[in-house]
């Protein structure tokens, strides 16, 4: 059985010893090298589900080496192989294949690999050794260079591989190691690199480990900066995001996780600043506030109080384990969770009504209730009430509800903490019953699942007759008993919404769906239709309402459960419901009520239902009818319902039952009849399953005596000697006391009391009798009737069937499985395949007639019969095919339904579990469940079945029907088909040359529909079995010949659409899902050891033989064997694929196809046999795109192994080793340098060089065994003659040789595919580095006049096509001889030099690739005559200023691969560009300024970093400042009056700044998106320049100047900040506040706001910066002019909104005191005299003062807060104060509002009502006419 399967149905059912063995074996079957990827993925899921639970299993237990993993991850995810098609995984890119779907399928196949082995490493860490961390770091070192890719690799992998869960003891092996390295490196990145995430993410892991043993508080703020600058949440109206900020964002999670490890503890600063951290971006939760930031937010939101309760539950529930557990002095304290929920609270509230749901909110909600449920349910509530009552607000009526119901255990339960919850629930219920309402989908759907949820957790008990009688209740005690007297009047009302929901259904739910259709026409529309069809929205409400209806009679008292069943009786039987909505769901109710008390429902029901039916059946013409009477439709309809209860219950009127069946199974009436097979299906399932009887959330119910059961008190203990008892046993005491007796209490897992349904005897008779009654007539009849013995119609054909089909599906579970001899001799095996019997509960009484094979026998009979006589009988052909699939697999359940019912109970589970308890403290209800799926699950385990002849039958008759005429049965024969073929094993063997038989090309007997129905059979559905593509040589060697070979069959017509879409899909999917077969599996030693071990084992069962050493040699021998067979399979498969592309006639399409099969069979392993080498190349001409990757695939394959030899750094640099870790340029690492004195420009230098390609190595520290090339005689021989090469290396040299070939193949390069879209080709580019690199330069003198003449033409194609031959004869050339690199060169320097004359718009990204890939991974010492060419005057002006940009782009690609190695090529550069700054094109200038961010990247000032050699940015930046002194010493208003073009002559120094600083400008914004850090010192100096220039308004019409300068000011406020900056910052800011320029006072307040936010927690721990930003704002809100002031004001608001700053008494008193500035009276003049102005001082201040009072009114957008108020009334004193005082205050007026409008009724409590009226004065506008 399969293994994951064992783990599903039993758990981990073996000894320890035995837990150790299985992961052993299994790791060492995983790590097996070159393991196909399905079998390691299936062995890893097992392993994994092996070491999930780590509590079982400490390191005492287990150790696991760490490497094995290592490697397998390097060769799966850094494949060297797979981009030239060598190795094919279920990912790989296929050229030929780029549609959007595969695309996207490609990458989620990549993440299900990838996350499979991460998955795997992360439950392996726990186990790995002791030194593993010490072995890790040695060996992921090296690559860490931050300029480089592998810098990301290491970080990944570090990680990924860390152990952070070692004992505190050996935290010095651990953590200790990296810990100070690795945080220093964090903290000193400023721009987001794309690895800084994965160092976060270890961060939080490590933290999280160990809590409690490590000190984070000197890094909180920087964390927590960084944390709210990952939220990437807007700030001001001008900011320009980065985009690197929103792709290499912080992982919500691992931030939650990391702030959650840190609480806690002495020193309480993680809750400031986490209180500080949701202060500051409360108001983004507003509903009113929206952007793609906002699903971070509520991500925040609910992931945080969710990963605090599961730390609670560690410190406080959970055992013990061998993990380190937290000291006792960081556990959580009362206090750190009362001041963390106060914290949150608000933020969550606010969330409730966000636009994209309540769903993160309700479950933040659910949590937090948890922990302090007296402090988030008070609040919720007072939400929802008034929600409840509104009509017109249904949006927040359903977010409050699902709110409450995250919240309703916690609120049922009571407990110390709330002790009045309780109370609120029955308000709760009664209010929300009008939200039962047919108009309002949604509203409904929630309202049930909140009333549904609330009567689970509450027995519907009335207790009000115990207050009489008891004195001892507290008050809330008698407030809920005498509220219980309301349960009946709430079910009964409940009720009464259901009849009204029942009447309106069909109409409702029908406009609905059908829109404007009137029900008339709905009817008839309906009746035309299948009988049992729902829409999708009438199933959900029929599901509500019965599952609603049913909770709470469940949970009803007896006299309750009377009055509702007396109700519901008399409302069905009163009435005449239609029977496809309002019937149903009328029925489901009735169902419901019996289901819960069946004795006395029956009686009521049964009775009246048989005898209304026995009436009206009465007369025989009744039988014969088309259309049934409405009520007989309804009550059959009914009573089929009502008998889906305990089978035994049924037994007492089995004779009544058994005459209406008799009755109505016939009748003619379709309707009717399928109705009476309802019946006859559900009585044979109540009769034959095993199910439970009750769902009640107390065992034994609630139908006892108040005196004996009261389910409200709460329960107490007897105990003596307190003091004696521990605090532990103390605690769970008060835990006790948390639940009201059986309100909300969760149901005791090990005392169940599970009332099951298990068939009786009697029972078991009474359903043989009914098939012997019903069923076997019916097959009889449908014997005779395939016998042609008896005539039928077809109508009487598919009743029968129908009757059939119900019979099956009643009684699947008493039915034996189908028996039978098994298909043998599928697969050769030396181990049993026989299945596994699984009991389930269930004894077959063998003395039976097996219906399931007579059924089978006569189906299979009848089919022929059909097929051969009316194959257009289609509806009875579907009932045939649910036959055969309900034999082939039910066994008492569908697996749909299983899995449909496994998600709900997941869903249901999540919203109501007590995570913080754990323990599975589930309501009874829903471990019954779970009880109950597991069982299922049982009956379900039908994998791995025996593949037997009866299967054989059936499944080939489901492939004729496959293969059938008509599409639908096609269709519906081939999901059963599918189903069979993933059921059974080894039957897809059987069958694959039996569906290639239709596409046979010498058949002339298939027809069109055959062949698609062939096809669709190979395709598979999305989910199942692809025969086409079964990962077995055997197969394949079939499938993909045949399908090849079917162009030519007679039946395949290119001209349909359907048929080609279906090769295209087929293709498709071959290609997409194909991995590499292996050819040579061999299974290691070290497994054969383990798997004996675990034969010696003393836990297996008895009867099981251990293997004898010669029957484990068979194995090895039998596997042998099996290699062999595999390579002739290959070798097989490659030629019959090669004879089919040979054929004649075969359409291009197939030609196509087949080249594509053959293109998946190249591999790392085994080089393509000669004949197929040939083939491709000889494709290279006319079939390119396969041809080219393939031919470069085989290059690959035929490329001979280069010697490796070891060195040592330290030696050949003569330096000593550092005794720490230090980075960067040092003196073991010089000799790496490019340095034009050492360059090896001789033979004797070229071979006494040691060249190392790996850009990476040394900048960190050296690999621990470096080895680097050996020299060139050491290498495989160069210029060999044709006969030295094999008979692979012949063909392709032979063809290139040919100029022949070499011409057409270049024609055929150099076309244009697509204009403008065509791009270097890096396959092309892999071909020519292929043939130089393993033929060096046979053919250069072939290609070399192509190569002259292509560069000459100018157009983008040729020149694409030069540029990869070139690159890839730089690449190619890496092996070659000093003197054939030097002739190379000499080749290549002229053509270079045209190109890059020659180069236009179309083609400088193609020769900027081609130069960054030539000098990718090499050695820039043997490219120097490239760097020497690339640096001759890039800029020479020659060509115009597209040519110079272009030419430096080139060169940019090329020195950023070489990184820190070419100092001095950097210097060199500089010292070119530096006169050459004030260029006057702007694409030059934009090209500098990139060029520049690569010259300093190199600069960093990482930790542990010696000072590079390449050019530093504060030296050349003071450079630039001494030019730009004349701008920064003019204070007027800098414009750009510089023309496009080179002036002659001299220009003024300001001309010549402006010039400057323009390019100054795009280095600087091209370095805020890609350097690690930002030279913050040196960038502040520019900065008054920049406020000078930046324009005020938003205005794109700006020049370039401008637009830059503001851009680069948001860019820079964006800049993350270290602590030591921040008063350099502020000093720069205070000096501008005092410039004449009023725009740079104003963009200082702008750059202000985004700097203090980006950057609030180092601000806000720096007292000192707080007071200075106060005061710079509060100075400017009084500057002169008055776009200064108001931007000032809304500065102040925003720091005040995100409690940067806090509204104190002295900021009001000064505002205060601001506003009653006096102003002098205007005084009147002669009218010949200008009237005076106000003193502008004077109304300055007083405008300050109104700005100030404004700013606090502003800062609390949606909230009251206590000054609130009183502001407001100052305010509006100055309503009539002069302009622009007026303007200010009427617009924060509007604005107050505006945003306080939503909640008015709540916020105006607030106020008194003097200062309401005088508010209502101001707010609403006086009427026109009063």
């Amino acid at each position: 059985m399969n293994r994951l399967m064992y783990l599903r149905l039993y758990g981990r059912k073996f000894s320890k010893e035995d837990h150790v063995l299985f992961i052993k074996l299994l790791y060492e079957l995983v790590t097996i090298p070159k393991l196909e990827i399905s079998m390691m993925q299936g062995f890893a899921r097992l392993l994994i589900n092996l070491l999930k639970k780590k509590e079982l299993l400490s390191r005492e237990d287990l150790e696991l080496p760490w490497r094995p993993l290592y490697e397998m991850l390097e060769r799966i995810l850094y494949s060297k192989t797979e981009h030239l098609g060598l190795n094919w995984f279920p990912n790989s890119c296929r050229p030929g294949l780029s549609s959007p779907k595969t695309f996207v399928l490609n990458v989620l196949h990549r993440c299900s690999v990838e996350s499979v082995l991460k998955t795997l490493v992360k439950n392996c860490r726990p186990y790995f050794p002791e030194n593993a961390t010490a072995e890790m770091l040695d060996e992921w070192r090296p690559l860490m260079c931050p300029f480089d890719v592998t810098m990301q690799k290491a970080i990944t992998y570090f990680e990924l591989f860390l152990p952070t869960t070692l004992p505190p003891e050996l935290h010095d092996k651990s953590f200790k190691l990296w810990f100070d390295e690795f945080l220093g490196l964090w903290v000193s990145v400023q721009n987001l690199p794309q690895w800084e995430g994965h160092l976060v993410n270890l961060f939080a892991r490590l933290a999280s480990d160990n809590i409690g043993y490590i000190d984070w508080d000197p890094y909180i703020p920087k964390i927590f900066t960084r944390i709210l600058r990952s939220l990437n949440l807007p700030v001001g109206s001008n900011q320009v995001l980065v985009p690197r900020f929103l792709t290499n964002a912080y992982d919500i999670g691992h931030a939650v996780m990391w702030i959650t490890a840190m609480m806690g503890g002495p020193s309480k600063l993680v809750q400031k600043h986490l209180s500080g951290l949701f202060k500051s971006i409360a108001s983004f939760y507003h509903p009113s506030n929206n952007g793609r930031w906002l699903n971070k937010l509520m991500k925040l939101l609910q992931r945080l109080p969710s990963s605090v309760v599961r730390r609670l539950h560690r410190e406080r529930y959970k055992k013990m384990t061998w993990l380190t557990p937290v000291p006792d002095s960081h556990k959580l304290t009362d206090q750190d969770i009362t001041d963390f929920v106060e914290c949150i609270i608000q933020p969550v509230l606010l969330a409730m009504f966000s636009k994209t749901g309540s769903l993160e909110a309700a479950q933040a909600l659910q949590n937090l209730a948890l922990m302090r449920p007296e402090l988030v349910i008070p609040p919720v509530l007072e939400k929802t009430y008034p929600a409840l009552e509104t009509l017109t607000e249904p949006h927040q009526l359903t977010a409050t509800l699902s709110c409450v119901i995250g919240v309703a255990r916690s609120l049922v339960s009571g407990g110390r903490s709330f002790p009045e919850g309780p109370t609120h629930m029955l308000p709760l219920l009664m209010r929300a019953l009008p939200g039962v309402d047919p108009n309002d989908f949604s509203k409904c759907m929630i309202t049930f699942q909140f009333i549904a949820t609330f009567s689970t957790l509450v027995p519907l008990v009335d207790c009000s007759a115990v207050l009489q009688e008891r004195n001892n209740l507290t008050e809330v005690e008698r407030e809920l008993c005498s509220a219980t007297a309301e349960f009946e009047d709430f079910v009964l009302q409940f009720m009464d919404r259901q009849v009204v929901m029942a009447h309106l259904a069909s109409p409702y739910i029908s406009n609905m769906c059908f829109g404007l259709i009137e029900s008339s026409t709905l009817e008839q529309t309906r009746e035309e239709t299948e009988t049992e069809k729902m829409t999708h929205l009438e199933s959900l409400v029929e599901l509500g309402l019965s599952s609603t209806f049913s909770t709470i009679l469940t949970q009803c008292s007896k006299d309750i459960f009377r009055a509702a069943l007396e109700k519901v009786f008399n409302f069905a039987v009163s009435n005449i419901f239609e029977t496809r909505v309002a019937g149903r769901m009328v029925a489901d109710m009735c169902r419901a009520a019996v289901k819960c008390c069946p004795e006395e429902s029956l009686k009521l029901f049964v009775p009246h239902c048989c005898s209304v039916i026995a009436h009206l059946t009465l007369n025989d013409d009744v039988l014969r009818d088309e259309e049934l009477d409405k009520e007989l439709l309804w009550n059959l309809q009914l009573l089929s319902e009502i008998t889906r209860v305990d089978g035994k219950k049924l037994l007492p009127y089995r004779e009544q039952l058994l005459k209406i069946l008799q009755r109505t199974l016939h009748l003619t009436c379709k309707q009717g009849y399928i109705l009476s097979c309802n019946l006859l299906h559900h009585l044979l399932r109540s009769t034959t399953l095993i199910y439970p009887t009750e769902y009640c959330s107390v065992p034994g119910g609630f139908d006892k005596p108040l005196s004996e059961y009261f389910p409200i008190k709460a329960r107490t203990l007897t105990y003596l000697g307190l003091e004696n008892l521990t605090f532990f046993f103390l605690f769970l005491f008060i835990k006790e006391l948390n639940y009201y007796s059986d309100w909300g209490k969760p149901g005791d897992l090990w005392n169940l009391d599970i009332q099951w349904h298990v068939p009786s005897a009697e029972e078991t008779a009474f359903a043989f009798d009914l098939l012997d009654s019903f069923l076997q007539p019916e097959l009889d009849k449908l014997s005779h009737y395939a016998d042609g013995t008896l005539e039928m119609s077809r109508d009487d054909v598919q009743q029968c069937l129908t009757i059939v089909h119900n019979c099956l599906i009643g009684s699947g579970n008493i039915l034996p499985p189908l028996k039978g001899e098994r298909v043998s001799h599928l697969v050769p095996t030396l181990v049993s395949l026989e299945e596994i019997k699984l009991y389930t509960g269930v004894d077959y009484d063998l003395s039976r007639e097996n219906y399931r094979e007579t059924i089978s026998r006569i189906t299979r009979k009848l089919l022929h019969y059909v097929l051969e006589n009316s194959e257009d009988d289609t509806k009875s052909l579907f009932l045939i095919i649910k036959i055969i699939g309900d034999l082939l697999h039910f066994q008492g359940s569908h697996k749909h339904e299983f899995d449909s019912r496994w998600k709900s109970f997941n869903l249901v589970k999540k919203s109501m579990e007590n995570k913080l308890q754990g323990k599975k403290q589930h309501i009874r209800a829903l471990l019954i469940d779970r009880v109950m799926l597991q069982h299922e699950l049982r009956t379900l385990t039908v994998e791995g079945c025996e593949y037997k002849k009866v299967h054989q039958d059936l499944i080939r008759d489901l492939l004729r029907l496959s293969t059938s005429s008509y599409g639908q049965v096609r269709n519906k024969a081939q999901q059963a088909f599918f189903t069979a073929l993933g059921t059974y094993n080894f039957c897809c063997r059987d069958i694959i040359p039996l569906v290639l038989e239709f596409l046979q090309p010498d058949r002339h007997d298939v027809t069109q529909q055959q062949f698609k129905g062939a096809l669709y059979c190979l395709l598979g559905n999305h989910s199942g079995v692809c025969l086409a593509n079964l990962h077995d040589w055997d197969c394949i060697v079939q499938t993909w010949p045949a399908i090849v070979s079917s162009g030519l069959s007679k039946a395949m017509s290119l001209e349909k659409p359907s048929i080609v879409r279906l090769f295209d899909d087929l293709a498709e999917k071959i290609h997409r899902q194909y991995e590499t077969i292996g050819l040579d599996f061999a299974v290691p030693e070290k497994c054969v050891e383990v798997a004996v071990l675990m034969q010696k084992s003393s836990n297996l069962h008895n009867g099981w033989t251990s293997l004898s050493s010669e029957e484990i040699q068979v194995g090895i021998q039998r596997q042998k064997e099996r290699n062999v067979e595999s390579s002739q399979n290959y070798e097989n498969l490659v030629n019959k694929l090669l004879d089919c592309v040979d054929q004649r006639n075969l359409p291009w399409k197939f030609e196509h196809i087949g080249i594509g099969f053959l293109s998946l069979l190249l591999r790392d392993d085994r080089v393509l046999p000669v004949r197929a080498i040939k083939f491709f190349v000889e494709c290279l001409n006319h079939d390119a795109l396969m041809a080219i990757s393939a031919v470069a695939g085989i290059l690959k394959q035929l490329k001979r192994p280069h010697k490796k030899v070891s060195i040592c750094p330290f030696q050949i640099s003569g330096a000593a080793q550092p005794r720490t870790i230090q980075a960067g340029d040092r003196p073991d690492n010089q000799w790496l340098h490019y340095e034009t004195a050492n360059l090896p420009k001789t033979k004797q230098t070229w071979e006494t060089c040691h060249f190392v390609e790996k850009t990476h190595w040394g900048y960190y520290t050296w690999p621990p065994n470096m080895e680097i090339y050996a020299s060139a005689e050491e290498q495989p021989k160069l210029g060999r003659s044709r006969k030295e090469l094999s008979e692979a290396e012949q063909v392709i040299y032979d063809h290139f040789s040919d100029p022949k070939f070499v011409e057409q193949l270049i024609k055929f390069l150099s076309l244009e595919d697509r204009k403008g879209k065509d791009k270097f080709n890096p396959r092309r580019f892999c071909l020519f580095k292929g043939l130089f690199r393993n033929f060096d330069d046979a053919f250069l003198p072939v290609l070399k006049p192509h190569m002259e003449r292509l560069v000459v033409d100018s157009h983008e194609s040729t020149q694409r096509c030069v540029a990869e031959i070139i690159a890839g004869l730089i690449r190619g050339s890496k092996h070659w001889t000093f003197e054939k690199v030097e002739n190379l060169w000499k080749v290549l320097c002229p053509l270079l030099r045209t190109a890059l004359s020659n180069i236009t718009v179309e083609t400088y990204n193609d020769w900027g690739t081609c130069i960054a890939t030539s000098c990718e991974s090499r050695d820039p010492r043997k490219l120097h005559w490239l760097f020497e060419l690339l640096l001759e005057s890039p800029l020479s002006g020659e060509g115009g200023s597209f040519v110079d940009a272009c030419r430096l782009y080139v060169l940019q690609g090329g020195l950023a691969q070489q990184e820190w190695r070419v100092p001095e090529l950097l210097h060199r550069l500089l010292k070119y560009l530096e006169p050459k700054l004030t260029q006057v094109y702007k694409n030059v200038r934009e090209r500098i300024g990139s060029v520049l961010t690569y010259i300093f990247m190199i600069d960093v000032s990482l930790p542990n970093t010696a000072p590079t050699k390449s050019p530093h940015v504060h030296e050349f930046t003071s450079r630039i400042l001494e030019k730009l002194k004349p701008l920064m010493e003019v204070d007027e208003e800098i414009q750009n009056h510089v023309m496009e073009e080179n002036g002659i002559g001299d220009e003024d120094e300001r001309t010549q700044g402006i010039k400057l600083l323009k390019t100054i400008l795009k280095w600087l914004m091209a370095s805020a998106g890609r350097a690690f850090s930002t030279a913050v010192t040196e960038q502040l100096q520019l900065l008054p320049l920049f406020f000078k220039i930046a324009p005020v308004e938003n205005d794109n019409s700006y020049d370039e100047l401008k637009r830059d300068a503001k851009m680069c000011l948001s860019l820079m406020s964006q800049g993350l900040l270290y602590p030591q900056q921040v008063p350099m910052v502020l000093q720069v800011l205070k000096q501008t506040a005092k410039s004449s320029s009023w725009h740079a006072r104003y963009t200082v307040l702008t750059y202000l706001q985004t700097m203090v936010f980006y950057n609030l927690f180092i601000f806000l721990n720096n007292e000192e910066a707080v007071d200075d930003i106060r005061w710079l704002v509060i100075k400017l809100l009084e500057d002169e002019q008055l776009e200064v002031r108001e931007m000032a004001a809304t500065t102040l608001s925003g720091l005040l909104q995100c409690h940067f700053l806090a509204i104190d008494d002295p900021m009001q008193t000064h505002f205060e005191q601001l506003c009653k500035r006096r102003l002098p009276k205007k005084r009147k003049r002669d009218l010949s005299i200008v009237v005076d102005t106000i003193p502008p001082a004077d109304l300055v201040k007083r405008h300050a003062g109104v700005l100030g009072l404004s700013a606090c009114i502003l800062s609390s957008p949606y909230d009251v807060p206590t000054w609130m108020p009183q502001l407001l009334m100052d305010l509006s004193a100055h309503l009539n104060d002069p302009q622009p005082i007026e303007m200010t205050v009427k617009k924060t007026l509007s604005n107050f509002r505006r945003t306080h409008h939503d909640n008015w009724q709540e916020h105006k409590q607030q106020f008194t009502d003097d200062q309401l009226l005088v508010l209502t004065d101001l707010l609403v506008s006086p009427c026109y006419y009063a």
